[in-house]
């Protein structure tokens, strides 16, 4: 790997490191400091990197000259010395180096910490979802504007709030006692949850799927199941939940970048390693007597992974839908678990049941009543799938549409 690719390699997977690090020593009162060091950090790498050639050790390179600016800064900042004057008594001179603790350990820590302090129930879950992205993920502001379908002047407004609340608020980069984190970690599930939803099913890159996205709130959830705290049943659901999904990556675009149906999809393709680490984290969440919505989901998403279209299959899929329907109204698990009904009692049964909802704002719902139409009336199927295809916002889905228009027009 050559400079101009290692750069930004290392950028995505250390500056998320040095940030956390760094803002747990200053605090939330001085994280854009942190931010802004990690950044110079770069800036130097490129720099010298560009005339001199990579050293040796790349990561230590970044994590020595990260500390040097972080060192020089707390001892040129009278706070610090007054903050340490009083809290290392012990401590004979003032202008000792103060330690800044990179090892895989520290960071790891820093990072659940971080993970924990952002996602205070404080701010709102868009801010937490970009603070995260920002500081535990590495991503820049302008892939965060893309990930939200916004500007990036509407990003930066909305972390510097977000900062300025924690800061108001004095939320401590530590982990918060049994009790607060019991009641957090909800707060800290949801935001991961929200984060590979908008990865798996993106509304702002014409792919239909973002990996990146994906593949950094598995990471995130690997951390919490690592950690004997935070190791709990619905974090382990979690993890299967997007185990399952994640195995079938690859064939859900082909090669020329075009999503492909699920009933399309080469099953050869699908990742059986990650199928098999899902149903090992989908029965260590089985303990205890805790059932969340993530488990339900990871019980659905791991018929999705059996392509069998036996009666059996979606009759369990159906009471999963009516399972987590009862904890929990959420829109798209009713028009899911009308399509499972379809699929158990036949397309006429479930029909009148779709037609019910009037989800008239809703495109997946006018595909719903497309599908089920299908064969029974497919000029009016069409009908349906043209009152989504106006709705949907990226080139992906029109795709898939436009082919289910063309079908039921034949």
């Amino acid at each position: 790997m050559d400079q101009q690719e290692l750069i930004p390699h290392l950028f995505r997977t250390e500056y998320r490191n040095i940030v956390s690090v760094l803002a747990r020593k200053f605090g939330f009162g001085q994280v854009e400091i942190a931010e802004d060091m990690a950044s110079d950090t770069f800036l130097a790498a490129a720099q010298v990197w560009g005339i001199g050639g990579l050293p040796q050790n790349p990561v230590a390179w970044l994590y020595q000259v990260a500390k040097n600016k972080a060192v020089n800064y707390l001892q040129r900042d009278n706070r610090f010395r007054n903050k340490v004057e009083k809290e290392l008594t012990h401590l004979s001179n003032i202008s000792e180096e103060p330690e800044i603790d990179l090892s895989p350990g520290n960071i790891k820590d820093s990072q659940l910490q971080m993970m924990f302090a952002i996602c205070h129930p404080s701010i709102p879950p868009e801010a937490q979802i970009g603070l995260s992205l920002r500081i535990l993920c590495g991503f820049g502001i302008n892939e965060i504007a893309d990930a939200f379908l916004t500007s990036t002047d509407t990003i930066n407004k909305r972390l510097f709030r977000a900062r300025e609340k924690l800061r108001a608020e004095k939320i401590e980069i530590v982990m918060p006692d049994t009790r607060q984190m019991e009641e957090r970690l909800d707060t800290v599930l949801t935001t991961i949850y929200l984060l590979f939803n908008e990865g798996y099913f993106s509304v702002s890159d014409n792919s239909g799927l973002r990996k990146d996205l994906c593949l950094e709130a598995m990471r995130l959830c690997h951390m919490l199941v690592e950690n004997p705290v935070t190791d709990k049943p619905s974090v382990n659901a979690l993890l299967a939940l997007m185990c399952f999904h994640a195995s079938r990556f690859d064939a859900r675009i082909d090669q020329q970048g075009t999503p492909v149906l699920y009933d399309e999809q080469d099953e050869s393709l699908w990742n059986q390693e990650l199928i098999s680490h899902g149903g090992f984290y989908l029965k260590r969440s089985a303990t205890g007597d805790v059932l969340s919505r993530y488990h339900l989901e990871a019980s659905i998403a791991f018929w999705s992974t059996q392509k069998n279209d036996t009666r059996e299959k979606w009759e369990n899929v159906l009471e999963l839908y009516d399972r987590f329907l009862g904890m929990e109204y959420s829109p798209a698990a009713m028009l899911n678990r009308i399509y499972a009904l379809s699929k158990v009692k036949g397309k006429e049964f479930a029909l009148p049941e779709a037609e019910k909802l009037a989800m008239n704002y809703n495109p997946f719902y006018f595909l719903l009543l497309g599908e089920l139409n299908t064969g029974i009336d497919n000029r009016k199927a069409a009908m349906h799938f043209r009152k989504a295809l106006e709705m949907v916002r990226t080139e992906s889905a029109r795709q898939i549409i436009r082919r289910k228009i063309e079908r039921a027009e034949k």
